[in-house]
């Protein structure tokens, strides 16, 4: 094999140059905080950089990272040809199959051996949100199966099914609920959108598994398989285009969002609620709270303090018009409404004015939220320790504790974690020393 000729990257040394870093070594060590994300232990420093410009490539399963550290920095898609990696374009036809990529999607993620790749890979920036024109005539095109056939039956069984799954995810957290949520749409749901229906079924069908699959995506996000978690949220949207259902389709929007924005990516949040907020011109009361509020949350990480407590305004106005509380998952209620006023306080500098957000919020959130309640009453103990009240932070971690057995939650594993580091400079304290003594038996079969 003859080996390629090594020439100097032009290509990554022009996307460096409008990146701006202040080094070659501040490119690497962006590399590197990607590549944590992504489950890699990299330690490029300015020397590999300096490679790469040479003409050698990072290691085809790093290139990713680098194409993504880019990306974030830029805020547009940069491709591997653009960065030197490839000697051409990609210019491969994705597949216009989504039944197929949804068999696929469900398949590995129903796969044990397929774990540590879901887990390694990296959240996107730059996904690309397919609009309403993007999809139609998608399944119009589809070859149905003759030999299935299906009505409403088989469409109130999958929102039956994902009512359930839901219910479970709200008490047990993610990763209790998630395979069960993968299988089902893998085993019932795909055959089900390749199946012979009337036009009224089939828009039905499409329109249950949108929403079964923005459930699968959000329970990937608390999972923390966040480009896993991306993945399902795409194809909800496509089925909800195809189904013309605006209500999943800009709650899947929402729930990027609320992605992003808990990933630190504000401007991305903003980016997603702004697009769901301009898809549902005619949207009630209480959807509009539901995207001002997201909306609010992502303004404020982005430091616009006027557009933030402009939109948390219009939420609340909102909210006082709408009906009475619904109880599907992906509705929005006070408690919902209070959390936001909470984040956006806290974004905002009033540390006090967010605890006392997120306090009425837990006081008025029904009790079937467990999952809600441990991620919570920690942030609250979080925000509690930076103001310097020791005693009641501990006093809130013990009433998360109460509920953190029974959550397989990645994310509330995240708040396990963040208390223990938290409450660290303080051990000797007896309050904090009795705090942890309960944290010994709860870190067993999880991963902390």
């Amino acid at each position: 094999m003859v080996a390629r000729e090594r020439t100097p990257n032009r290509r990554l040394a022009a996307l460096i140059a409008e990146c701006r870093w202040a080094s070659n070594g501040e490119f690497a060590r962006a590399v590197n905080r990607a590549g944590t994300e992504a489950g890699f232990k990299l330690k490029y420093d300015e020397s590999a950089v300096s490679h790469w410009l040479s003409g050698t490539r990072p290691m085809a399963k790093y290139q990713r990272v680098v194409l993504e550290t880019l990306t974030r920095r830029l805020a547009r898609p940069v491709t591997v040809f653009e960065a030197g990696f490839a000697d051409q374009p990609d210019v491969q036809p994705t597949s216009t199959d989504t039944v197929a990529g949804l068999i696929d999607l469900g398949s590995t993620d129903m796969d044990p051996s397929r774990r540590g790749v879901l887990g390694a890979s990296l959240y996107s920036v730059a996904l690309t949100v397919p609009g309403w024109p993007d999809h139609l005539g998608r399944f119009e095109r589809l070859k149905a199966d003759p030999h299935t056939r299906i009505g409403m039956a088989e469409v109130e069984g999958v929102i039956a099914m994902t009512e359930r799954i839901s219910e479970i995810d709200d008490q047990f957290g993610g990763r209790t609920a998630r395979p069960m949520a993968a299988a089902f749409m893998v085993n019932n749901i795909a055959p089900y959108l390749r199946a012979t229906a009337t036009s009224e079924v089939r828009k039905a069908m499409l329109s249950a598994a949108a929403d079964h699959l923005y459930l699968t995506g959000y329970m990937a996000v608390d999972e923390r398989l966040d480009r896993l978690g991306q993945s399902y949220y795409s194809k909800a949207l496509e089925l909800a285009l195809a189904a013309g259902d605006h209500l999943t389709y800009c709650t899947t929007l929402r729930g990027m969002s609320v992605q992003a924005v808990e990933l630190g990516h504000g401007a991305v949040a903003l980016r997603y609620a702004a697009a769901a907020s301009a898809a549902s011109p005619e949207a009630g009361p209480r959807m509009r709270a539901f995207l001002a509020g997201q909306q609010a949350h992502a303004l404020a990480q982005t430091g616009d303090r006027l557009g933030a407590l402009a939109m948390l305004h219009g939420a609340e106005i909102a909210m006082e018009q709408a009906e009475s509380k619904a109880k599907a998952h992906g509705s929005y209620d006070p408690a919902s409404l209070s959390y936001h006023v909470g984040q956006v306080n806290y974004e905002l500098g009033d540390r006090e004015g967010a605890i006392r957000a997120l306090q009425h919020s837990e006081r008025v959130r029904p009790p079937v939220y467990r999952r809600a309640r441990v991620r919570h009453r920690a942030m609250i103990a979080e925000w509690q320790l930076e103001a310097g009240r020791l005693e009641e932070a501990v006093q809130s971690w013990s009433l998360a504790l109460d509920d953190f057995p029974h959550v397989q939650s990645g994310r509330a594993d995240d708040r396990f974690r963040a208390m223990l580091s938290a409450t660290l400079p303080y051990r000797r304290n007896p309050h904090v020393r009795e705090l942890l003594d309960r944290t010994r038996p709860l870190r067993a079969g999880r991963p902390i």
